[in-house]
């Protein structure tokens, strides 16, 4: 347990090193910022120190034009220099929050699989969105504010104790009173703006979620449900952003009621020194003026403590999410330009004792091993559970196997860099997604440089051609989100032209006849015989008709291989095999006789293995 909090603790101050590497690429701007917010300052600080000067001549003498015009000139100057800085300041941390959002996407789109399954996707999309908007006022306002502001306090108090150390003394027994209340209240900001980004990603998340699935939601009218758990959310942030509120309102009033409170102080008991001649009027007035000009940094300083302690919850969040693990290339790994060796039949793709659990002592695979021969058509049946997709997970190296190996191409997958063993296999999801975009963008995705000649060729072998025709703009039609525009069956075509465009050497289809009525299946059932003459194809199979059209069958049960072989050796040497057979055989004829050749939900029951 030790060992696992120390690990967190390094892994977030991983992720603080990155968020302190967006600021730093970004230094000079910073740095210049600065430096013109302190020119500023202390041409405004400079500006007393002139007045009292105008005063000593005013009472020696006559009007010294050349003091008034100095000090026309640094309040012309200190305004021109104070826009240019809010202006550089204001660029700087957009720049910053951009760099900070591109590494978070960047970093999103490559985390390992498992995280994935453990944290729900719209919160970790709320991340660089809100909890970046969040951070920029820390990282650029407060941060900023903090350093100039407390540098304006120094150089005002420094002149006021050179003017009238008495006097200061006073000012600073009535801030020491405001600071504290000031840093009482700031405590539970931190706490209360963590909790409202919290509550944030979760609203996220569950609009994310019902938004996906807004069909079923709609037909099981579930929409009031849906609404009170995503306002409950809601309503979380609102109570902690409320909460907020009410700290963050305290603490410009308590700031200015310090500074109010020193000035009537020092009106009084000043006025009582020069009075009595301890103080010169234009000493007096000096101070003053020093007076009115430090409630602008004090009050950058306790803005700028409330906006930290704002935004230090939404760099927690940004933090977790940099410190997630993500796919990393094998250290081993050979050149990408490299060609794995093979020979001549050699197994594309090979488990070798292949042992895998989603959780420690709990294994899914139990010492699996198969091989998938080149231009071959191989199924992969067995009941549900028998482990069909995480063998595909872990072809797809999506995960690692625990113990055992993956080979492709004569080679250990694992040392293969992750992109060019991807580039060599395709996969078709049972569930086909399919972005929004065009039919082109969709169709081109794994290959955006594919030319018209390609693109057609798997748009005969998928049987798309039908379906372009028809649409409005052809390839250039819009498909809508998640392609609500298609079928369920033209959605499971597209994606078989789109894993074919890539010219893969494996071909990985979960169910491809799973939306098909029997008319497209017996042409999809074609097209996997005219592919495997390309490649090797490892088929999820449900439908019999699949089974049957394989060239080799591996049967899988409860994560161990049962037995493997042609359709007809199963058949006669295998009795487990003939009874699936059998039972596929009735469900087929029950299909036939309902007359659609519809895909029906208990046709997929009874046949599901």
């Amino acid at each position: 347990m030790l060992c696992r909090q120390q690990h967190s603790n390094h892994t977030l101050r991983s992720g603080a090193w990155d968020v302190l590497r967006a600021v730093r690429d970004h230094k000079w701007s910073i740095i210049g910022a600065v430096l013109l917010t302190l020119l500023s300052l202390g041409l405004a600080l400079a500006q007393p120190l002139v007045v009292k000067r105008l005063l000593d001549s005013v009472m020696a003498g006559p009007l010294q034009s050349g003091v008034l015009m100095l000090l026309v000139t640094l309040f012309a100057c200190q305004t021109g220099i104070q826009v240019l800085a809010r202006y550089v300041l204001a660029r700087t941390s957009e720049s910053i929050m951009l760099g900070l959002r591109l590494r978070l996407i960047e970093h999103l789109l490559r985390l390992r699989i498992p995280v994935y399954n453990q944290h729900r996707i719209g919160d970790l999309i709320s991340r660089p969105g809100t909890d970046v908007a969040v951070l920029r006022r820390g990282i650029a306002d407060g941060v900023t504010h903090a350093v100039t502001g407390s540098i304006g306090v120094l150089g005002a108090v420094t002149l006021m104790i050179w003017l009238d150390w008495r006097l200061f003394l006073l000012v600073l027994a009535v801030l020491i009173v405001a600071g504290t209340i000031v840093v009482t209240v700031v405590r539970g900001i931190r706490t209360a703006s963590l909790a409202g980004q919290r509550a944030i990603g979760s609203m996220t998340a569950g609009l994310e979620r019902a938004l996906c699935a807004i069909r079923t939601v709609r037909a099981s009218r579930a929409e009031e449900r849906e609404s009170k758990t995503i306002g409950q959310a809601a309503r979380s942030a609102y109570t902690a952003s409320v909460r907020m509120a009410k700290l963050d309102s305290m603490i410009g009033p308590v700031g200015e009621l310090g500074v109010n409170g020193a000035f009537l102080v020092v009106l009084l008991v000043g006025s009582l020194r020069v009075t009595t001649g301890d103080a010169s009027i234009s000493d007096f007035v000096a101070f003053l003026l020093y007076m009115t000009y430090l409630a602008t940094p004090i009050d950058a300083v306790f803005q700028a403590i409330s906006t930290i302690q704002h935004s230090r919850g939404a760099l927690q969040r940004v933090n977790e999410v940099l410190a997630l693990p993500r796919e990393r290339e094998p250290v081993t790994a050979r050149p990408a330009t490299a060609t794995p060796a093979h020979t001549e039949g050699e197994p594309v793709l090979a488990f070798r004792d292949v042992w895998f659990g989603y959780h420690a002592r709990r294994p899914v695979l139990h010492g699996v091993s198969l091989t998938v021969p080149p231009c071959c058509c191989t199924a992969l049946i067995g009941r549900s559970g028998a482990g069909k997709s995480t063998l595909f997970a872990l072809a797809e190296r999506f995960y690692e196997p625990d113990r055992g190996q993956v080979w492709f191409r004569g080679e250990d997958a694992s040392r293969l860099p992750l992109a060019d063993y991807r580039a060599r296999i395709g996969l078709v999801e049972q569930h086909c997604p399919v972005m929004h975009g065009t039919l082109r963008d969709n169709l081109s995705y794994a290959a955006p440089d594919a030319c018209d000649d390609e693109l057609h060729r798997v748009i005969e072998l998928a049987d798309l051609g039908e379906l372009i025709a028809r649409l409005p703009r052809g390839l250039d039609t819009d498909v809508g989100e998640h392609g609500t525009m298609l079928s369920g069956g033209e959605r499971q075509r597209v994606a078989i032209a789109r894993a074919l465009l890539t010219k893969p050497d494996l071909l990985l289809l979960d169910e491809p006849t799973a939306h098909l009525d029997a008319i497209n299946e017996a042409a999809l059932t074609r097209t996997i015989r005219l592919v495997s003459t390309e490649c090797a194809l490892l088929i999820i199979a449900h439908r019999f008709s699949t089974v049957r059209a394989a060239d080799r069958i591996v049967v899988l049960d409860a994560g161990r291989v049962h037995t493997a072989g042609t359709h007809e050796k199963l058949l006669d040497t295998n009795s487990y095999y003939r009874n699936l057979a059998a039972a596929w055989s009735a469900n087929s004829d029950n299909r036939n006789g309902d007359g659609g050749g519809r895909d029906t939900t208990a046709d997929r029951t009874g046949v599901e293995w």
